[in-house]
């Protein structure tokens, strides 16, 4: 009787031990066969794919020698570093639908050609920066160049933040540009290491194209990414960049208020018109203050949003 039971007992324990190893072999089972479909899935989802470089490119009409083994690894990389740097880049698209209709106006009534608009987008992305060199806002002007141009630069004041003013000021260097190089293309790369920087590599090169000059990393790539960025933003699903058009941000309507007298307290001036200091320095950011000293009686335009109530 007792050995029965020791027997009995041995078979239920061996019978126990076969089921748990065989649940934990199905267990572990389940388990690869979960990880290989979750890598199977990723990969079918995400690709960091290599870029096909477009044959016909051109930059204000001026065309691109992407036969050039240079240049064409040179475009290859702006165009990945754009294509796959995505937080900046959708930005780049959602800034653009909001500034850009204020631009491209600009551009053509002083024959500049459009592509210049992605010249403001790689200088500041469209934000008010400030360079390291101390070149400001959207088209990131030097103090000297802002002053050549008659914008006014002080404390109080700088109009290289006001939108309109510095897009004309950057037309008038671009058109200065133009007549001495002769071409679009060497007016751009002018724009990023100046005149007497262009013309003394191109003299001591002896070369007339700026696709035959060895420059400094920052102008050699300055070109190469506004084609990048021009070609990545004219054909957004080709890039893998989705979106609609009430994703992208818009202008907020405004109307213009004329100010020719000093105004001591904008803060203040701002609550009468029923805004708040932050969104009138939001419109305006060239008042550098809170107050405008303008003690010539010059006249300025705010831009005021205009509230619905």
């Amino acid at each position: 009787m007792d050995k029965s039971i020791k027997i009995l007992g041995l078979i239920a324990v061996i019978m126990i031990s076969s089921l748990l190893i065989f649940a934990t072999k199905k267990s572990d089972s389940k388990d690869n066969n979960f990880l290989k479909e979750g890598d199977k899935n990723t990969s079918e989802t995400y690709e960091i794919k290599a870029l096909k470089i477009p044959e016909k490119l051109d930059f204000a009409g001026e065309r691109v020698p992407t036969e050039n083994d240079d240049i064409k690894e040179r475009l290859d990389r702006e165009l990945l570093v754009n294509t796959y740097w995505h937080s900046n880049t959708m930005l780049l698209f959602k800034r653009a639908h909001k500034f850009f209709p204020t631009i491209e106006p600009i551009l053509k009534q002083n024959g500049i050609p459009n592509d210049f608009k992605y010249l403001a987008l790689i200088e500041s992305g469209l934000l008010n920066l400030t360079s390291p060199a101390g070149a400001k806002g959207f088209w990131q002007i030097m103090d000297a160049t802002a002053k050549e141009s008659g914008l006014e630069v002080n404390a109080n004041v700088d109009e290289r933040y006001h939108l309109e003013k510095s897009t004309q000021a950057a037309c008038n260097y671009l058109k200065a540009a133009k007549a001495r190089f002769g071409n679009w293309t060497l007016a751009a790369a002018a724009y990023n290491a100046g005149n007497r920087g262009v013309s003394s590599k191109m003299e001591t090169q002896k070369v007339d194209s700026y696709y035959d000059l060895l420059l400094g990393d920052e102008t050699e790539r300055y070109i190469l990414r506004i084609v990048a960025v021009k070609e990545i933003m004219t054909n957004p699903e080709k890039y893998g960049y989705a979106f609609d058009k009430e994703d992208l941000y818009t202008a907020t309507p405004i109307k213009i208020v004329e100010v020719s007298t000093p105004i001591a307290d904008i803060a203040q001036y701002s609550k009468d018109l029923g805004i708040n200091y932050k969104i009138m320095k939001l419109h305006n950011p060239w008042l550098r203050e809170n107050t405008l000293e303008n003690k010539i009686g010059k006249t300025y335009q705010l831009k005021i949003p205009i509230v619905n109530k």
